[in-house]
């Protein structure tokens, strides 16, 4: 089993490879095709088709079967992204270090790339070819998927997100915010791999609570870097939570509260881990650290 590094290193460039030659394979207009491709190229960890990948290594299963389902997700969170930063949400000029998308290609091709980029992810779910996916596996994804990014997941989270600026918010109100604005989408990758690897019921059940905790340790590390990091490693302006009047798990409970609700989630994540009982656990559990000690 490779460590995580070396890991990423190889399904990193696996992941950005594919995910471009998804889009040049449409025949779709140049200018749309080029727009989504933008933002898929601008970078970013790929967190999302790690953690799918990682689940099937960790099963001891073949990662090629995964490629198209964790391009898919990769595709909807670029989407969100996109549309993110239009003028009449964020109204950010910069993402992972470049203009964002409507500042190259104007608004209306940029909310037409991320509507692209969302409908196409479906696509290459119910297009998966490899022999050991059933259609009973790609209904799945697309239900798990599906519900992660829709009304009752990403875009659900981002309303509540919406109606939450220049209100206090209870802890409880922000982590309903973050579990879907953030960790829905970070669930579907997850159970994804869980699905194509034949995990148990109990295995998933296990996978869920591990994603929940994970997503909720990833979105605090995101509001802690939006105090102490840097624009330059960032590669977007730093402190926009407090300009925006976005309520935050340091603004809730300060600084060092939020570190320590940090290490409670990271640590319940790896419980979580745990209970799969899974014999090679070790990328999922560096995955949990990396996303716990991120600087961007």
């Amino acid at each position: 089993m490779l460590d995580y590094a070396a890991f990423s290193r190889e399904y990193k460039a696996v992941i950005e490879k594919e995910v471009v030659e998804y889009v040049r394979k449409l025949q779709a207009p140049s200018i749309v095709k080029e727009a989504m491709i933008y933002s898929l190229e601008a970078g970013g960890k790929r967190i999302r088709p790690m953690l799918t990948f990682a689940v099937l290594a960790s099963f001891g299963r073949d990662i090629e079967r995964a490629i198209p389902v964790a391009a898919a997700i990769e595709m909807i969170h670029t989407y969100s992204l996109i549309h993110d930063d239009l003028p009449s949400m964020d109204d950010d000029d910069l993402r992972r270090g470049k203009p964002t998308n409507h500042k190259v290609f104007g608004e209306a091709v940029a909310i037409l790339a991320g509507d692209a980029l969302l409908t196409y992810s479906f696509q290459l779910i119910a297009e998966m070819t490899h022999s050991e996916v059933t259609p009973e596996m790609k209904l799945e994804l697309i239900s798990e998927v599906s519900k992660s990014a829709g009304a009752e997941g990403m875009v659900g989270g981002q309303i509540a997100d919406m109606e939450g600026e220049n209100k206090q918010l209870t802890l409880e109100q922000l982590e309903y915010i973050h579990e879907h604005k953030t960790g829905k989408l970070l669930a579907a990758s997850i159970l994804s791999g869980a699905i194509l690897a034949g995990a148990s019921a109990e295995q998933r059940q296990h996978l869920r609570q591990f994603a929940f905790h994970l997503g909720l340790a990833f979105q605090i590390r995101d509001d802690i870097l939006d105090i102490e990091g840097t624009e330059e490693v960032l590669g977007k302006p730093v402190g926009s939570d407090m300009t925006n009047h976005k309520s935050t798990y340091p603004a809730l409970l300060t600084l060092q509260g939020a570190k320590e609700k940090l290490a409670e989630q990271v640590q319940l994540a790896q419980d979580a881990l745990a209970e799969t009982k899974l014999p090679t656990m070790i990328l999922l559990s560096e995955l949990t650290d990396l996303i716990a000690n991120r600087n961007h």
